[in-house]
């Protein structure tokens, strides 16, 4: 008996519909995706390194807060309404001076927010926050 040779008809799938459909769906994610900057100050941590020499007339501005959520500024206790008077009061004086926020690793992130709001308002440049030891 004589076989007979077909030609296998093999399926082809037609992808160009797909590829319609994936380009417009790329598209679309494309349009609709905002991209928004978020504000925030720039906080650099503490370093290992020495402390440089700084002038008396022209030292940080130093803001305390200690292992009860006190906020202190050269000796003496503030409020937290006048945190920010006292801080515009210190950037006057010296208006380049970096702030440093000495926080005590007990102290509730509160007071660590008020000082950084007033900093914000205020407009320090330069923010640090180191910890002081337990």
């Amino acid at each position: 008996m004589r076989r007979k040779n077909r030609a296998i008809d093999e399926a082809e799938i037609n992808i160009t519909p797909m590829l319609d459909i994936v380009f417009i769906m790329l598209i679309f994610f494309i349009v609709t995706t905002s991209f928004v900057k978020e504000k925030g100050l720039e906080v650099s941590r503490p370093s290992n390194a020495p402390p440089k020499e700084v002038k008396k007339n022209k030292g940080p501005i130093v803001v305390k807060i200690d292992s009860n959520s006190n906020i202190s500024m050269q000796g003496r206790i503030l409020e937290r309404k006048a945190v920010e008077a006292n801080l515009e009061r210190e950037k006057a004086e010296k208006p380049d001076s970096p702030l440093i926020i000495a926080a005590h690793p007990d102290a509730e992130t509160d007071a660590l927010v008020t000082i950084l709001d007033a900093a914000e308002a205020v407009g320090v440049g330069s923010v640090s926050v180191a910890t002081t030891q337990r």
